[in-house]
């Protein structure tokens, strides 16, 4: 089942500001319901929240008094969120940043992210029959997941089987992500604040409306690390270089901040008030967090070197808003944080919409200009390779020309011996011709005298005869 596209930039959801309030932001989100078919759906998952909200308050009525829950004032903005919002937005997004009441914080959730979607519920049940192919990697990964929680311990409790389940079946829901690491987390958050046909729809809301899903494809957490690297270096520059120094990037630790929005080894305390912001302004948010916290502890960071930069932000990052301990607390006694103080320094920052699109019009200029060098590259390779080829061919040219030439002056130096032996056969016939003219010129010489001692023989007697 493929789940519907929803193309966003890094400013289409604007960071709220304390000293730039834009109360419409509560509500940017129910503009996606005015669709026939998700008005429907809403109106019934409306009612059923309503109904839930009516058994805690009957519930849990004297208990949250005593607390200092406003009952009143949250019954309202859950009876009628949409209108609540639009007539008095700035009074809720304060009630928000001081933080949602635990009891009906998976209520809230529902209705900020306007994800109470009974059809997409009952897909989730049918997905439940089916198989997946990442059922071995979740089955694995859920002993990782909050393992000294009671709710998630018990490796055949109910907690475990829920996270498996919406795990699963989101994996099956959307084939583009499947399953990744970091989701458990971020789906543990959300089981713990409700039950899981409606944790699976907040999910699907998450990673479609509020581009939750683009943290799990391949080219969204390039940009997000970009556009954090770009506001430490505007906001902490003392820290930025610090960093740069010591050889400590970003996505050495921000990365998996982003990938479970902060549900990984930090205070759930302080993770619950993270969501409430995240669902009421936008996944962008978790920017304003992030630096708060850098900024928070910048002394201490600039007194470490890169090992003990990385152990701090892993295991000390929150130090800084912890409320100590009583002596008289036993040991066993659970850490608290100043949950109050963190948001309402997050949201001080002066995150603008207009730096993040600048800080991503930055990454995509150069996107453009590494995959313009990137192209040239190819090119030049392939202008090389086909060089290559040619000196190649012109090498194996040059070695049969080399082999002919051999081959050549073989045969020549073979005809300049058959030369030499003609040249020895012809001196040789020379002196054979020569003495036999020799021989010649002595028998003529020979007979010449013999003729003439013959001839006077005979004068010498034809005169006796005479006489």
């Amino acid at each position: 089942m493929d789940p519907p596209k929803h193309k966003k930039t890094a400013s289409t959801t604007t960071i709220r500001s304390i000293r730039e309030p834009q109360p419409s932001l509560l509500i940017n989100r129910l503009d996606l319901q005015d669709s026939p078919a998700t008005h429907r759906f809403s109106l019934d998952g409306h009612q059923k929240l309503q109904e839930e909200f009516q058994r805690l308050q009957e519930k849990d009525a004297q208990r949250e008094t005593e607390a200092g829950i406003d009952w009143d004032f949250w019954g309202a903005v859950i009876s009628d969120y949409r209108s609540f919002a639009s007539e008095r937005p700035e009074e809720l997004a304060k009630a928000i940043q001081k933080g949602i009441p635990a009891t009906l914080r998976g209520m809230m959730w529902q209705h900020m992210a306007a994800s109470k979607d009974l059809e997409l519920e009952a897909a989730y049940l049918k997905l439940l029959k089916e198989t997946s192919p990442h059922e071995k990697a979740i089955t694995r990964d859920l002993g990782r997941t909050f393992p000294h929680h009671d709710f998630f311990t018990d490796g055949q409790g109910i907690g475990q089987e829920n996270l498996f389940n919406v795990l699963k079946a989101y994996s099956l829901y959307d084939t583009t992500v499947g399953y990744c690491q970091g989701l458990p987390f971020v789906v543990a958050i959300l089981l713990l604040n409700m039950p899981d046909e409606e944790a699976f729809s907040l999910l699907v809301r998450l990673m479609t409306v509020y581009d939750l899903q683009g943290h799990f494809l391949p080219e969204m957490p390039k940009l997000q690390m970009r556009l954090f690297d770009r506001m430490l270096e505007e906001l902490l520059p003392v820290l930025h270089v610090h960093f740069l120094r010591q050889g400590v990037k970003s996505s050495m630790f921000a990365s998996q901040w982003f990938l479970t929005l902060f549900s990984y080894r930090f205070p759930l305390d302080i993770v619950y008030r993270i969501y409430d912001n995240i669902l009421a302004n936008g996944i962008e948010a978790i920017f304003m967090f992030s630096i708060m916290l850098l900024k928070k502890n910048e002394d201490a960071l600039l007194a470490l070197k890169f090992d003990e930069i990385l152990s701090f932000l892993n295991t000390k990052l929150f130090d800084c808003y912890q409320i100590p301990r009583d002596e008289s607390d036993p040991p066993e006694t659970p850490l608290k944080y100043r949950g109050d103080l963190f948001v309402s320094d997050a949201v001080s920052l002066r995150i603008t919409p207009f730096m993040l699109d600048c800080y991503r019009h930055e990454y995509e200029d150069l996107v453009r200009e590494t995959n313009k060098h990137a192209t040239l590259i190819d090119e030049l390779r392939n202008n090389n390779r086909a060089l290559s080829n040619q000196v190649k061919m012109l090498e194996n040219n040059f070695a049969q020309l080399n082999t002919e030439h051999v081959e050549v002056l073989n045969e020549l130096v073979k005809q300049q011996l058959r030369n030499e032996e003609v040249e020895q056969e012809l001196v040789r016939y020379k002196l054979l011709y020569a003495e036999a003219m020799h021989e010649q010129e002595g028998a003529n010489t020979s007979n010449r005298i013999s003729l003439a001692s013959m001839m006077n023989s005979l004068r010498r007697g034809s005169g006796s005869g005479s006489g």
